[in-house]
């Protein structure tokens, strides 16, 4: 009599390989931020708006008084959708894999990844967390920086 074969272990898929960011005078400080392992969001000094994406205005009153700030990269998943399929090769590995915009808790919507949990465990609502998975230098990129970059996405909190 032959012994019922154990169960295998689930193995862990891939994330999705990010590429490195197109990074310009408006979202610079974005991306060296994401570097260091921080959340970097633009206030607006005039009316208080905190923004994402990064530019050169405020998109709420057309200012040009905008501070950088650390963000807390906290959030709740507003909704998100699961990709099943992906031929990109950065992504084929890893699908199923989660897309998701998280509203940061300091007002701004982000796009990103939702990593570290079943895409089945993702809920509208959901409270999260900020990671940062670095990116490889290109000596080829039109605007090298030598500052380490790094993609933000978000984790279970």
């Amino acid at each position: 009599m032959t012994a019922p074969a154990s169960p295998a272990k689930p193995t862990k898929k891939p994330d999705p390989q990010y590429k490195r960011p197109a990074v310009d005078w408006e979202s610079r400080a974005y991306w060296e931020g994401a570097g260091r392992g921080e959340l970097v969001l633009q206030r607006c000094r005039a009316c208080g708006v905190v923004q994402h994406r990064p530019r050169g205005v405020c998109a709420s009153c057309l200012s040009g008084e905008i501070e950088h700030f650390v963000a807390s990269g906290l959030g709740r998943v507003y909704t998100f959708s699961i990709v099943r399929q992906n031929q990109m090769p950065e992504f084929r590995d890893a699908v199923p894999y989660v897309v998701a915009y998280v509203a940061l808790d300091e007002g701004p919507q982000l796009l990103t990844n939702i990593v570290g949990c079943e895409p089945s465990a993702v809920s509208i609502g959901m409270r999260v967390r900020v990671d940062f998975v670095p990116v490889p230098a290109d000596p080829r990129a039109a605007t090298p920086i030598d500052a380490p970059l790094a993609v933000p996405r978000f984790v279970p909190a």
